[in-house]
């Protein structure tokens, strides 16, 4: 009988894309997946590494693994933690039977492989194949690493320098999905293609993605790269969603942080993306407490939410992270009142959203059918914002025009206005699988 194995992922979706393309590999290599972990002969950990919050729980995830794998099924460690920490992870955690670099097919020493630590990366993640999606959408990672040197961000260390995909690579593993959407990651986005001499690559590779599904969608832009060409090759898509990469507005702080912009730079941006497409939605995440912030810093966040409005966004409190410029910085913010600020700030934000949300209510829009019942417009990414409960009969993969009646929470309730199969209804993903 075959090996069984068991993936489980932490963090952002460009950790899923790995752990797909590990699956890949495994299933290559004659393995069969496990229905649940206990199953499993051999279980992987895709580990986060971001901040400090996101090591806690990957090192809690991979306790309670171990506790719970079958006897005998061996348990190997993987991801952002693996490639920044192997060594140390290997060492307090003696319940791992391997700890390995993002990259290693982890099947290849069979049962008798009890290394602590893999570094060799012996196949190419980002080109490996993956296997189709089970959902009418996916992620699709088109770079690996980043040359940007944010003062907070320790991925460079240990994900390396911006490595863009081909082209043609990224449009034929779109072509095998199957999905009705496409949504593309990276660590820097926005700078697509520029490693490979292209500096407006993103755009042409949107138009060639937005050709071959019903919608492609964008993670992780960096402001200072979001032109007016750029806006207008999302807007045409007609999945006008812009998930910026701000971090901050106050210009003292992003000083600090080694990034771009300003409120009011940021600010004539948004107004320049609701001009051309007033149904746009808008997501950003920021930091709370970074080295040197001030109160007068803080107000001007709170009134940049005010002002611009955002569909949606995080709020996270600073960590200090080995090797990167922050670290180095004086003027701490004591852990507590960054937490007060993130609270402010999410409250806000939170009131914000909400009347958003309500303000859709009467509107009629296009939603993708994720699963019985549950379907997306272009307000909403997927795991990440809020979702359409529909009626029942829209098959998974199909685009159907509902009218929005009710706003639950971040949540909202539609009935279709279409008439199915004759109407505007796309079966998009049904045909790709068929």
């Amino acid at each position: 009988m075959p090996e069984r194995f068991f993936v489980e992922t932490l963090g952002c979706p460009k950790n899923e894309v790995d752990s797909e393309k590990l699956t890949g590999s495994l299933l290559a290599a004659g393995l069969e997946p496990a229905t649940t972990l206990t199953d499993a002969d051999l279980v992987v950990v895709n580990t986060c590494a971001f901040i400090e919050a996101a090591r806690a729980e990957s090192v809690a995830v991979i306790m309670e693994v171990a506790r719970r794998r079958r006897r005998g099924a061996r348990l190997v460690v993987t991801g952002c933690l693996a490639a920044r920490a192997g060594e140390e992870l290997a060492e307090a955690l003696p319940e791992v039977d391997a700890v390995v670099d993002v990259g290693i097919p982890v099947h290849l020493r069979g049962a008798r492989w009890r290394p602590r630590v893999e570094r060799a990366i012996p196949i190419d993640f980002l080109e490996a194949a993956r296997p189709r999606a089970q959902a009418p959408w996916a992620y699709v990672k088109v770079a690996e690493g980043c040359d940007r040197r944010c003062g907070f961000c320790a991925i460079p260390q240990f994900r390396g320098p911006q490595r863009s995909r081909r082209k043609d690579a990224i449009l034929a593993e779109v072509d095998r999905l199957g999905v009705a959407e496409v949504v593309l990651v990276a660590q820097d986005l926005a700078s697509y293609g520029r490693d490979l001499g292209h500096s407006d690559a993103l755009v042409g590779l949107v138009e060639a993605v937005a050709e071959r599904v019903a919608r492609v969608r964008l993670l992780y832009l960096y402001p200072s790269a979001l032109d007016v060409r750029l806006i207008e090759t999302i807007v045409a898509t007609r999945v006008p969603y812009f998930d910026l990469s701000l971090q901050h507005v106050a210009r003292p702080v992003l000083r600090r942080m080694r990034r771009f912009g300003s409120g009011d730079v940021f600010l004539d941006r948004i107004d320049k993306i609701r001009a051309l497409a007033p149904e746009a939605a808008l997501r950003s995440s920021f930091i709370l407490g970074y080295p040197g912030e001030t109160e007068d810093d803080h107000d001007a966040l709170l009134d940049f939410l005010k002002a611009a409005e955002l569909d949606w966004a995080g709020f996270f409190a600073y960590s200090e992270e080995d090797g990167t410029y922050a670290a180095g910085l004086g003027d701490k913010t004591p852990p507590a009142l960054a937490l007060e600020r993130l609270r402010e700030c999410a409250g806000l934000q939170d009131a914000i959203t909400a009347r958003r949300r309500r303000a859709l209510v009467g509107v009629t829009t296009e939603v993708l059918i994720d699963e019985v019942g549950v379907g997306r417009s272009h307000r909403e990414a997927p795991e990440i914002d809020g979702v359409i409960h529909v009626p029942r009969g829209g098959v998974p993969g199909s685009l159907r025009r509902v009218r929005i009646e009710a706003a639950v929470g971040t949540d909202l309730e539609g009935c279709f206005v279409d008439a199915g199969s004759a109407g505007r209804r796309r079966e998009a993903h049904a045909v790709a699988r068929a």
